[in-house]
């Protein structure tokens, strides 16, 4: 793909171009070379997808779930087949070194995998004589259309979170990618099309918030799974359940690790660097936060700047490099200013990345990694989700200082503990208010047959991505009560 290269849509199992009038530069955030032309589209083609998905979930829920893993399956090998093609894709458009993209891809991969169990998953169960011969019985159907509407920082994972779910329930669907990193499902749609999917199960529609609204205001799309900021997962949220639609949206977080003394230190700086400033810190499990106590202090804190230093910054397809830029230059100016915020808040700049120069690389958007010194708890950065290459240092005597401060944020995603004491471990995952917990672990993230869970304003909705949950979202219940006459005793 090139810069004279326009996206296009998926609907009813054809590529087509899209009506619309205005179109964005999908740009490399390293390099600046245009990528291709992503199309803003109109509501009515939300309605030709909605359409298409639903005329095919007439057919797809009747075939039987045994025979619908079989297009998993044969996702799963052209995935790994085409991974590193996949890999720089995914680095060219959202920045991130190749090894984070091919691993962001394995996570993908998993969650095909775990969906290939459906068989199993989604059964129900039953009982026998709930009276005298009267049977009962729940079974699992599926919704209908559902839809995915996914962010930036993981082009090739998060829809994954829904998608294989999603169809081997026998529902059909339409994705929305971020109009910031479209050119990464555009290569998954193309290798679901050679598995030879039905047409109309899986739709793409590109586009901003008009393809957003008219998501989530369609009458045929009964569900909605969405990741990105806490303001928009508000919103989405709030318009999908106003419309009798389920929803679960993954908002923002401001992920705290509380370090404690007896904490191996070459272990906690290494894992602490690579939680922190990994994918140039876009992640929603990105640790935002260290918390010291005690003697930790100094000695976390010096290792920490030294590594935060010496990180080696560039485009992610070069050699060597351990970290990429942020998605382009809007974002590089709001973190910043961001930064700028914490100084003026009395943090100390101990390491900043502002304005770097990336040799070969000087229009990038980088940041390289920052380290902010005493940050004031109360104040806006401590609350601020920064989306970016820059950890908070705050110092607290206790560990029960550091939890209540902790449960009195905003957030809830991800809260981690480095420690060598299974007593404080266990204290630890007891009281704090978090849905994704790590001991010794910078980025808590579920394996694909576990929940992607997170609490307080990290998450709006019941039932999470990922595992047994994706099934019971994915699912509705009915219950069958049934009586036989026994016609036996005529003959």
């Amino acid at each position: 793909m090139g810069a004279s290269t326009v996206l296009q849509n998926y609907i009813n199992g054809v590529w087509c171009a899209s009506t619309a009038t205005t179109y964005l530069d999908v740009t490399n955030p390293a390099t600046t070379e245009i990528l291709a032309a992503v199309p803003l589209s109109p509501a009515n083609e939300v309605d030709q997808a909605a359409q298409a998905a639903a005329a095919a979930f007439v057919t797809w829920r009747r075939t039987p779930a045994t025979d619908r893993i079989q297009y998993l399956f044969k996702l799963k090998v052209l995935l790994e087949e085409h991974l590193h093609d996949l890999a720089q894709t995914i680095t060219q458009e959202c920045g991130k070194t190749l090894a984070e993209s091919k691993g962001e891809l394995q996570r993908a991969i998993e969650n095909v995998e775990v969906a290939c169990g459906i068989p199993i998953l989604m059964q129900g169960y039953n009982s026998e004589d709930i009276a005298r011969g009267i049977d009962e019985t729940m079974i699992r159907q599926p919704l209908g259309v559902t839809a995915v509407i996914a962010p930036f920082n993981f082009p090739g994972m998060i829809p994954f979170w829904f998608i294989p779910y999603a169809i081997a329930c026998g529902n059909t669907t339409i994705l929305k990618p971020s109009e910031r990193v479209p050119l990464t499902m555009q290569k998954v749609v193309q290798l679901l099309e050679q598995t030879g999917l039905p047409k109309g199960v899986i739709n793409l529609v590109n586009g901003d918030k008009t393809v957003v609204d008219a998501i989530l205001d369609h009458p045929l799309i009964r569900a909605i799974s969405f990741v990105g900021s806490t303001p928009v997962a508000k919103y989405v949220y709030s318009r999908a359940a106003a419309n009798g639609k389920r929803a679960q949206c993954q908002g923002g977080a401001k992920n705290p690790v509380i370090i404690l003394p007896d904490a191996d230190l070459a272990m906690t700086t290494r894992i602490m660097a690579d939680s922190a400033f990994g994918c140039a810190g876009q992640r929603c499990l990105a640790a935002s936060i260290a918390l010291t106590i005690g003697e930790a202090r100094q000695t976390f804190t010096d290792a920490i700047a030294e590594v935060a230093h010496t990180r080696v910054v560039g485009y992610g397809l070069d050699d060597g490099v351990q970290m990429g830029p942020v998605i382009n230059a809007q974002s590089q100016a709001r973190i910043e200013g961001l930064i700028q915020k914490g100084a003026d808040e009395g943090a100390t700049v101990l390491v900043d990345g502002r304005q770097p120069k990336i040799p070969h690389y000087g229009a990038g958007s980088f940041v390289r990694p920052t380290v902010l010194q005493n940050v004031d708890p109360a104040g806006e950065i401590a609350r601020t989700e920064i989306f970016g290459p820059v950890l908070s240092l705050m110092h607290l005597e206790t560990m029960d200082e550091a939890i209540a401060l902790i449960n009195s944020g905003q957030y809830g995603n991800m809260a981690c503990l480095f420690t060598s004491s299974g007593a404080a471990a266990r204290k630890f995952r007891y009281e704090a208010e978090a849905g994704n917990i790590g001991i010794n672990i910078g980025v808590a993230a579920p394996m694909a047959f576990f929940p992607f869970s997170g609490w307080k304003d990290s998450f709006f909705g019941d039932l999470h991505g990922q595992g047994h949950q994706a099934i019971e979202f994915f699912t509705q219940t009915k219950v069958v009560v049934e009586r036989w006459q026994d016609w036996t005793r005529q003959f």
